[in-house]
């Protein structure tokens, strides 16, 4: 719960000081934890939702070259005291229909979760933490994020948010179960 409070507070700081004219939408939501999308043996090890929370800042002119995606910084609290995570990175909106859009965004992610079992193989022990927690392999972790929203109004919007956490052998080696969250949240746009 301290994580949570944590994360929603430096969220909250950094609203709060950041520039009006930088900061484009708050979103605050609630995601399940460790879902099952492709390799279910590692899906629901960890229990508890996440809290998340993001901000997303207007698009630089400089990023206009890769069709200008709009930055952000997120937290993400296990209610259960499990894989907590912040991140940054870019997000792309397509608008397809009159408010809606679908939302794809790349990031790097630092969690608090677990790397690999603290017990050697073959100890019983080490079978017991593998069935209840999810090896990370990496400290450093890519967040990739797929989001539908919709505006309900010009200051008001929800999203419905799938996120994905992997190391993919890339910025890490390896365990690499990954974790797959599933949830919606609550848009708040400035200047609306």
């Amino acid at each position: 719960m301290r994580r949570t409070l944590l994360t929603l507070s430096t969220l909250g700081l950094l609203a709060g000081t950041a520039s009006a004219d930088l900061l484009e939408e708050v979103r605050f939501g609630v995601l399940q934890h460790n879902i099952c999308v492709q390799d279910c043996n590692n899906a629901d090890k960890e229990d508890g939702p996440n809290i998340n929370g993001e901000l997303v800042f207007k698009s630089p002119n400089f990023l206009s070259i890769i069709w200008s995606p709009r930055p952000y910084v997120m937290g993400s609290a296990n209610t259960a005291g499990n894989t907590s995570f912040g991140a940054v990175g870019l997000t792309w909106d397509w608008e397809f229909a009159d408010g809606w859009s679908l939302e794809l965004g790349e990031g790097y992610a630092i969690h608090s979760g677990e790397l690999e079992s603290p017990f050697p193989q073959g100890d019983p022990r080490g079978d017991a933490f593998t069935e209840k927690h999810v090896l990370l392999g990496s400290r450093d972790l890519f967040r990739t994020s797929f989001g539908l929203n919709y505006e309900f109004s010009d200051s008001w919007g929800g999203q419905i948010l799938y996120e994905h956490l992997s190391h993919g052998q890339i910025i890490g080696s390896g365990r690499n179960q990954g974790l797959d969250n599933l949830g919606v949240r609550v848009i708040y746009k400035f200047g609306g």
